[in-house]
């Protein structure tokens, strides 16, 4: 039996892309060299990944992302086990998990809008401790991106939640941030439709692909992280657990009759499969690149080169998203090795 390469740790992995995910990894040659790692919400339901040969509690881990303390818990059983040679260390970390409330806002124990904490906090303090258990040559840092994160994509005007001036900017200052992160800022309260819900979420993506950005400019300048790449990928529109909290024409009428057949007839059109986005996402995270040179801070559309929103390369908005981000989740110095975390 070959070596072990590597681990390829997935977020919320027990549906739609991520079980699409885990689903290759356990059946493409080319990963037979490496161990599958799947966070799921509650690991007594994962039968999904069961079916594909994971078992809990070794290649299964229940992680809530809305809960900072189960974070910390989490990342520091990984970093143990990788310390201690029970795991290799991470080949390729995707952040996967997602949430989408459609209107039906909700709030995490600390005052964090579920949806920002969920797509976007939790990953930011999960990849933030587990650097310590990264492959520093080759590793990989998979952020899942959003049309939604840029309210100028064409692919948004047909939908019309940006079509209001106010919502063409996501943050300008620490308090626009902290007004998303508190769920203030296209509050249910003001628009209770699944467009509200849909600005929220975008707003989470937004922060995620800034992440990608900033921490790929960290890392640069760290000597011992410097060979880490961070890459975006937007799946686009799929049919997947995310729409479970959608309104029955969005839920049933449009995911479960309308798109299904559309997909059956243009397998290859705008609407993807879960599969075919999985094989996107594993592409950026083993993709050699160019000359061999492997890919580093590029995001994609499916594997198109795209170049991100306006907002996301504003350096500015980044460094001053970042600052917020290690206020609100309490990092420490001792719990990540990221030269420049503050």
């Amino acid at each position: 039996m070959a070596a072990v390469k590597g681990t390829i740790l997935v977020t919320g992995a027990n549906g739609g892309l991520g079980s699409a995910i885990a689903q290759q990894v356990a059946s493409r040659p080319e990963f037979s060299a490496y161990r599958g790692l799947y966070t799921v919400r509650d690991a007594t339901r994962s039968d999904a990944l069961a079916s594909f040969g994971a078992t809990y509690p070794d290649d299964i881990l229940t992680l809530d992302l809305t809960k900072l303390d189960n974070v910390r818990q989490v990342a520091d059983e990984v970093n143990t086990r990788v310390s201690a040679g029970d795991l290799p260390p991470i080949r390729a970390l995707i952040l996967n998990a997602g949430f989408q409330d459609f209107g039906n806002q909700s709030w995490t124990d600390d005052g964090f809008d579920n949806t920002f904490a969920a797509n976007y906090l939790g990953h930011w303090l999960l990849t933030l401790l587990l650097l310590k258990s990264i492959d520093k040559e080759e590793g990989r840092i998979i952020v899942i991106g959003s049309q939604g994160h840029d309210p100028s994509d064409p692919r948004n005007a047909r939908i019309g939640v940006f079509d209001d001036p106010k919502y063409q900017t996501f943050v300008s200052d620490a308090a626009g941030f902290e007004a998303i992160a508190k769920g203030t800022w296209s509050p249910a309260s003001e628009d209770a439709s699944w467009r509200g819900g849909f600005r929220r979420y975008s707003a989470s993506k937004l922060f995620l692909v800034m992440m990608q950005h900033e921490l790929q400019t960290r890392l640069d300048a760290d000597p011992a992280l410097n060979n880490v790449r961070v890459l975006g990928v937007d799946p686009g529109t799929m049919i997947s657990g995310l729409q479970r909290l959608a309104p029955w024409v969005i839920r049933v009428l449009l995911f479960k009759i309308i798109y299904p057949f559309i997909l059956y007839v243009n397998p290859n059109g705008p609407l993807r499969s879960t599969s075919r986005s999985a094989g996107d996402v594993l592409e950026a995270a083993f993709a050699v690149g160019e000359g061999g040179n492997p890919p580093k801070d590029k995001y994609f559309d499916g594997r198109t080169p795209l170049e991100t929103g306006e907002e996301s390369r504003d350096a500015a908005k980044r460094d001053m998203v970042w600052k917020e981000t290690v206020r609100m989740t309490g990092l420490r110095e001792t719990e990540t090795i990221l030269a420049n975390w503050k």
